[in-house]
C-alpha cells in the first residue's frame, strides 16, 4: 500500500529555477530543451502506467526500458544547454567577422544534431507507448493519452527545431552532408508524431 505521506510532495524548487531560466531571453536552456522535458514528461507519465500493469510482462519490460529512456532524456538535455550557449555566442558575433558565417552554420547543424538525439528517444518512446496502448491497465488510459500528448508534442517540437537549424545553416553557407541526415530526422520525427497521434485518437474514443 502507498504511503500516504507521499501524496505531498512539494514542487520542486529546482524545477521553478529552471522554468525561470527557461522563460529568460538568452536562449539557455532554449525550445531544444523544452522539447527534452516534453519527451521526460511522457515517459515518466507511461512509467507510471506500466507500473500499474504488473500483471502484463510487456509492460514491465516496458517499465525498465522506460527508466533509462527517462535517463538518457535528461543527459541530453544538459547536453543541449551547452550547445545552446555556443550557438548563442556564434549567432552573436558582429556580421563583418569574416569567421562569423562558418561558426554560425556549424553550430546550427551542431544544435539541430542535439535536438535529434533528443528526437531518437522519443521514437524510442513511440513503441514503448503501442506496447502500454495494447497492454497497459485501461483504468488509466487517460494517464496514457496525456503521456502521449506530451510525447506527441515532444516530436513536434523536435521536427522544428531541427528545421529551424537547418534553415539557419542554409542561410550562412552550410554543404555539409550532415543537412541530408537530419532531414531524414525530421520525416522520421513526423511519421512517429503521425503514429502517436492515431493512438490518441484510439484512446479518446474508448472513452466517448
Amino acid at each position: 500500500m502507498a504511503d500516504p505521506d507521499s501524496a505531498h510532495v512539494p514542487t520542486s524548487r529546482p524545477m521553478d529555477a529552471w522554468l525561470d531560466a527557461l522563460s529568460q531571453p538568452n536562449g539557455s536552456p532554449g525550445g531544444g530543451a523544452a522539447t527534452g522535458v516534453l519527451l521526460g514528461v511522457a515517459a515518466a507519465l507511461m512509467g507510471m502506467v506500466a507500473g500499474y500493469t504488473p500483471d502484463s510482462a510487456a509492460a514491465s519490460a516496458c517499465a525498465a526500458r522506460l527508466e533509462r529512456h527517462r535517463a538518457d532524456v535528461l543527459q541530453a538535455v544538459e547536453a543541449d544547454g551547452v550547445l545552446s550557449v555556443r550557438f548563442g555566442a556564434a549567432l552573436a558575433l558582429p556580421s563583418d567577422d569574416p569567421q562569423r558565417d562558418e561558426q554560425v552554420s556549424a553550430s546550427a547543424v551542431d544544435a539541430a544534431e542535439s535536438v535529434a538525439r533528443l528526437g531518437a528517444i522519443g521514437i524510442l518512446l513511440t513503441s514503448d507507448a503501442q506496447v502500454l496502448a495494447s497492454a497497459g491497465n485501461p483504468h488509466i488510459a487517460v494517464d496514457l493519452a496525456v503521456a502521449m500528448e506530451s510525447l506527441a508534442a515532444g516530436l513536434s517540437g523536435a521536427a522544428m527545431s531541427i528545421r529551424a537549424n537547418l534553415h539557419i545553416a542554409g542561410r550562412h553557407d552550410a554543404t555539409t552532408t550532415r543537412l541530408a541526415s537530419l532531414e531524414t530526422d525530421v520525416r522520421r520525427l513526423l511519421e512517429a508524431r503521425h503514429r502517436i497521434t492515431q493512438m490518441i485518437e484510439g484512446i479518446s474514443a474508448g472513452l466517448d
